[in-house]
């Protein structure tokens, strides 16, 4: 068997960007994935070196765990998942024999992020990938992707207030987690913080004899003005573009695959940036996907600062989108769940949000409070299971009751519902769609649902609409 020792220096051949935040890194990630690869491909009388695989650690994932280890914009296929898998867990039980260990106790193997981790990079190396993005997992300093000695670049996007048992119950103290990715010799970029976690962030930077750049927005990358349709949806992901933007263009000029400018940030964009942006995907941010009779409006947010994001983009939607008065009578429906963090909070911030948005105290018809379940007979699908959920409370359906209740007293009008499971909320927002198209025969208008709340649930709605498609009856 070949050597499977690791030094962290060694990552230094992936071609490193490190990118950590509370807010958008997923997002700010893929941007800056989807540039990268924009120059993977040769061009006729081109001299400068051309980026061979481009390669994206991200998490969580939506359906499957392979979703994580993206190359060159797709995800690990079944068969490259086993194979890296298996070699990782061959080799470190080969370790822990050579140490002595019982090979098959699994305090030799890294918890489940940490061997994911480890996964990715050995996957890039076998791979031969020369540009990878890796996004944090919590925090910075002490996340487990934090053994990048040299990366080109990091990026740290916006910064809120989560994860408090771990980083802290103040921004600046977030802040200084997230720091801890800078690292001496990288230049450093952010996206606009509050001026104390800034000032945190530029502390960091400076003790690391490291340059902290502030990302203003790009001239072109602005809500309301561009001209580059960004391939995620919502105002705010101009930020996180101009950010990528940024992160890239130094990773471009480091590396020397492309001559970009320093002043990159104020001049036109480059063309490849463009498409870049406007090619980037990523399930269940700010999307939108329709079946028959239902536009399903998807989007998490586990924070109350991405809960109003995402309570801002689907207003967006729906001056945009049911602009007929026909359709602005129809139901509106949500279909929400938050298990593990303070969920009544952010259905409040929601409701909130929308309200002022749309200037009605009742912004949905009928509010759907389900667990993260994905299915009444089979349950949860492996891919989709968390183990941060407490098994009483989802059988007694307490978080979910609780919901209701809550969203009773602030909408009196709203009807509420409560679900076992994902699959039975959306078949009861069919079945509502499917009855108001019966009462209003000459209206192709769809009933617009909006889906957020924790990434497990929207993960496991996309699963049901993709394997259960609807189905009319008759």
């Amino acid at each position: 068997m070949e050597d499977f020792s690791l030094q962290p220096s060694d990552l230094d051949r992936l071609n490193l960007i490190h990118v950590a935040g509370t807010k958008g890194k997923g997002s700010t990630s893929a941007f800056i994935s989807s540039i990268l690869s924009q120059y993977t491909q040769s061009e006729p009388g081109q001299s400068s070196p051309r980026l061979h695989k481009v390669g994206l650690f991200t998490s969580p994932h939506l359906r499957f765990a392979r979703e994580r280890i993206v190359i060159d914009n797709a995800p690990l296929s079944e068969e490259q998942f086993a194979r890296y898998f298996f070699e990782v867990w061959d080799r470190l039980e080969t370790a822990a024999k050579a140490a002595g260990e019982d090979p098959v106790s699994l305090s030799t193997k890294p918890q489940y992020f940490r061997y994911l981790t480890l996964m990715a990079f050995h996957t890039y190396m076998s791979e031969g990938v020369d540009a990878a993005i890796i996004e944090c997992g919590i925090g910075g300093e002490y996340d487990c992707t934090n053994v990048i000695e040299q990366p080109k670049a990091t990026a740290i996007t916006s910064l809120g207030i989560d994860h408090t048992a771990m980083l802290g119950t103040t921004i600046e103290k977030i802040a200084w987690h997230k720091a801890g990715i800078i690292k001496s010799g990288a230049r450093a970029f952010t996206a606009p913080q509050p001026p104390s976690a800034e000032q945190v962030l530029a502390e960091r930077a400076a003790a690391k004899g490291t340059q902290l750049d502030v990302v203003s927005e790009h001239p072109e990358l602005r809500p309301g003005t561009s001209h580059v349709k960004l391939g995620l949806a919502g105002d705010f992901q101009y930020t996180n573009a101009s950010v990528a933007v940024a992160a890239a263009a130094e990773f471009l000029r480091k590396t020397g695959v492309a001559n970009i400018s320093e002043n990159v940030m104020s001049e036109p964009l480059p063309a490849k940036f463009k498409t870049g942006l406007e090619e980037t995907r990523l399930g269940g941010r700010c999307e939108t996907r329709f079946e028959k009779n239902v536009a399903w409006y998807i989007d998490g947010g586990h924070t109350l600062e991405s809960i109003r994001l995402a309570g801002q983009w689907f207003a967006s939607r729906i001056h945009s989108d049911s602009s007929s008065e026909l359709a602005a009578m129809k139901p509106r429906i949500l279909i929400f769940n938050q298990q593990t963090r303070d969920s009544t909070a952010l259905a409040r911030a929601l409701h909130e949000t929308l309200a002022a948005a749309l200037g009605s105290g009742t912004p949905f018809t009928h509010a759907l409070f389900c667990t993260n379940i994905t299915y009444k007979q089979a349950g949860f699908r492996p891919d989709l299971v968390s183990m941060n959920t407490n098994a009483d409370d989802l059988e007694l359906l307490r978080v979910q009751k609780s919901l209701a209740t809550a969203w009773n007293e602030i909408d009196p009008k709203a009807e509420t519902h409560v679900f076992g499971t994902i699959e039975e909320a959306v078949n009861f927002a069919r079945d509502v769609a499917a009855q108001e198209r019966k009462v209003v025969q000459k209206d192709e208008a769809p009933v617009m649902t909006f889906v957020t709340g924790s990434i497990h649930l929207v993960g496991g709605f996309l699963d049901v609409i993709e394997t259960k498609p609807y189905e009319e009856t008759a």
